[in-house]
């Protein structure tokens, strides 16, 4: 058991990292970049004859150029994107605020663009000892899908470096700025010296690994590693299958594989096509069993790692409702093997769970295909197909047989129940890391609810602050769809009558249950939405009143929450007068109890307000009176019914004598104006009866009851 929690306390650490989220963030920030990109490509190669010809024939071919155009600008410079993306997100994750992103964003830029040698001029020959220069500038080449491995280690790299040497200089070198200069000016400036030192640390080790290695470029040099890692043995069986196991390796630390390894692609496997077509059209049989189109359309079906094996595992045996979404979104784009969305939604990148069947099934899918191919269970390839051919048709198309098609069909059931345990298990660990977090959170917020008053759950850094969004989003489905909870507890008098019923809210979330009533508050209110949830409440206390009263008696009043910061607005007041219209209050005792999360102000608007509530025959009380920013200016206009003293009083009746001295003064105090008092919080018939013996007559509390549900 120790092992096993040690293990999951380890994973955590590895996924919580500032290199990992690092990477996840960055890749999921480019996510538009990559589905514009891949989309364009759909577009342009969608394998339709006649789809063909109009966008070829259209206006002088003006959308077949269109998409290339869209496709050019996203793919062209991916990892150009990809390098400001991650060092964005490392910044955001590891810098304070103090230091600017901007600086790391230029240093890692510069530093990137010299690595990948896209500053190398262009040159033609023209005689054995001189060369002539034609041009000079960006190779986009060197920026693209192949060089996204570089991005990666240079976003990251140059980042950390940026942020330690800018927090190493901070208040050591002298200040460049002018008193007069803008803020945002001055702020630029500092950036310069631990720019200019970074990339000329990048330049030297550049140069260094030209002058030493004898190559054009740092990248260059990660191009021929990976060559060579493939120049040795004859294009066979386990050179496909390394191929494929390195691709999605690459993958599940962010790297786009199949791109990084392109240049591998288009040396071994990508001519095989030619030789099986040059074969045919000489009378002769095809030979070639692995090549380009081998791999896209029996191996990386979905995209990489066979995802569309995963994407029909989820929609079939996964009981996440979230996950369960991202499948149903991700599925149009990865029928045309663009799994982005799922591969940086789940996310699969540097997640422990899924890199087992993330592996293995390429592999499989990859053996049974060879096997299938070699054998000639299958024909061999001999019709050049485009990567994003859906299934079944990619299979039939360029093997010209149905059964590579089937092929097709038994490599996607076998990667489904492949990836099917791995469901179960990444479910299950979903729930337990929610609960976890949940849990967390809600000490987190308990333990600073006055702190946290004044900011947005929302704004929190880091898993904070997402699990406020998600709650957020959750509370304003519930608003939508009107799946909203009232928990009832009765009111009595000395005597043990029931006279009322308190609305509670209790809103309950999908996964984790109830979830803590101040906190829906505080996070509704941080969102805008406050007044639509409590509107939402009214709503449900006057469709279940004939069952409260059913419940508890009749004549009874029923109550409920509003702030005050709601009470008072034009809006609310409005969705009263719709109510009223629909269902008269009058006679039904209905009673908004004014919390407070600020002050009220007693000025006209106010007045107005609870004039008109009152007119339509709602009964007001104070809540926690005595307590907070209540003061006795409220009960001057005379705008209140009913005062409830604060709970606190009431729990310290038997430690504090001044309680008593209070709660009496309130009682004669609204005796004389003519209001009830009502005390929460009683919980022994010693509370009961020393209320009773300060003048207090009404009470609510676990002495009677807890909140009860109308269905229990």
């Amino acid at each position: 058991m120790q092992k096993a929690k040690d293990k999951t306390s380890l994973v955590r650490k590895i996924e919580s990292s500032a290199l990992v989220r690092s990477v996840r963030d960055g890749l999921v920030n480019i996510i538009p970049v990559l589905i514009i990109g891949a989309f364009a490509l759909i577009l342009n190669c969608f394998p339709v004859k006649a789809y063909q010809e109009f966008i070829t024939n259209f206006a002088g071919g003006f959308l077949s150029k269109l998409f290339v155009m869209v496709n050019s600008a996203t793919f062209g410079p991916l990892s150009v994107y990809m390098t400001v993306s991650i060092s964005r997100s490392y910044m955001e994750i590891k810098g304070d605020g103090e230091i600017s992103p901007f600086g790391a964003i230029t240093a890692s830029l510069i530093s990137f663009f010299m690595l990948a040698g896209a500053y190398i001029e262009d040159v033609i020959e023209v005689s054995d000892d001189k060369d002539v220069l034609v041009s000079k500038g960006f190779r986009l080449g060197n920026m693209g899908p192949r060089a996204m491995f570089l991005a990666l280690i240079t976003g990251l790299g140059v980042s950390a470096a940026y942020l330690a040497l800018s927090r190493f200089l901070s208040g050591r070198q002298r200040t460049l700025f002018s008193a007069g200069a803008n803020r945002n000016f001055n702020k630029m400036l500092s950036t310069m010296l631990p720019i200019v030192i970074v990339v000329a640390a990048v330049a030297v080790i550049n140069l260094a690994v030209i002058r030493i290695f004898d190559v054009a470029s740092f990248r260059e040099l990660l191009v021929k590693l990976s060559d060579k890692l493939f120049s040795y043995g004859k294009v066979g069986f386990f050179k496909g299958f390394f191929f494929v196991l390195l691709s999605s390796v690459l993958w599940m630390f962010g790297i786009h594989g199949s791109d990084t390894l392109e240049d591998v692609m288009a040396t071994y496997f990508t001519p095989g096509i030619k030789e099986n077509m040059d074969a045919v059209a000489a009378g002769g049989e095809p030979t070639a069993i692995l090549t380009k189109e081998f791999f896209d359309c029996f191996v990386l079906m979905g995209g990489c790692g066979a995802t569309i094996c995963l994407l029909i595992a989820i929609v079939i045996f996964s009981r996440n409702r979230a996950r369960r979404g991202l499948a149903y979104t991700a599925a149009f784009p990865m029928i045309f093997n663009i799994n982005e969305l799922m591969v940086f939604g789940i996310p699969i990148v540097f997640n422990p769970v899924m890199l087992i069947p993330f592996l293995t099934v390429p592999l499989v899918c990859y053996t049974t295909s060879y096997i299938a191919l070699s054998t000639g269970l299958v024909p061999l390839i001999t019709h050049e197909v485009e990567w994003t051919t859906p299934i079944i048709l990619g299979g039939y198309s360029a093997t010209g047989s149905a059964a590579g098609a089937l092929l097709q069909v038994f490599n996607v059931m076998l990667g489904v129940l492949i990836y099917m345990p791995f469901v179960r298990i990444l479910d299950k660990r979903t729930k337990l890391e929610a609960e976890r977090t949940f849990t967390t959170f809600i000490d987190f917020f308990k333990d600073n609810e006055a702190a946290l008053a004044n900011k947005k759950l929302t704004d929190l850094p880091g898993e904070r602050g997402e699990f406020a969004k998600g709650l957020s989003a959750e509370i304003i489905h519930s608003i939508k769809t009107g799946d909203i909870t009232l928990a009832y507890q009765p009111q009595y008098d000395y005597s043990g009558k029931c006279v009322g019923a308190e609305a509670l809210l209790r809103l309950t979330h999908p996964v984790h249950g109830v979830i803590y009533p101040p906190l829906v508050i505080k996070i509704a209110e941080d969102g805008g939405f406050l007044s639509d949830l409590e509107a939402a409440v009214v709503r449900k206390v006057l469709d279940e009143r004939e069952r409260v009263l059913e419940k508890f008696g009749d004549g009874i009043k029923i109550s409920f929450n509003v702030t005050g910061k709601t009470v008072v607005t034009e809006r609310f007041i409005s969705i009263m007068r719709q109510l009223n219209a629909e269902q008269p209050f009058e006679g039904k005792n209905l009673c908004v109890e004014v919390t407070e999360q600020t002050a009220l102000t007693f000025d006209d608007t106010t007045r107005n307000a609870f004039e008109e509530l009152h007119k339509m025959g709602i009964i007001l009380a104070i809540d926690d009176f005595s307590m907070g920013q209540t003061s006795l200016n409220y009960l001057k206009d005379n705008m209140f019914d009913i005062i409830k003293l604060d709970g606190s009083l009431v729990k310290g009746l038997s430690s504090h004598a001044n309680c008593k001295e209070i709660i009496q003064s309130i009682v004669s105090l609204s005796d004389a104006l003519g209001l009830t008092v009502l005390a929460e919080y009683v919980e022994t018939d010693w509370d009961k009866d020393t209320l009773h013996d300060l003048g207090c007559d009404c009470y609510q509390g676990y002495l009677y009851s807890p909140a009860v549900y109308l269905d229990k």
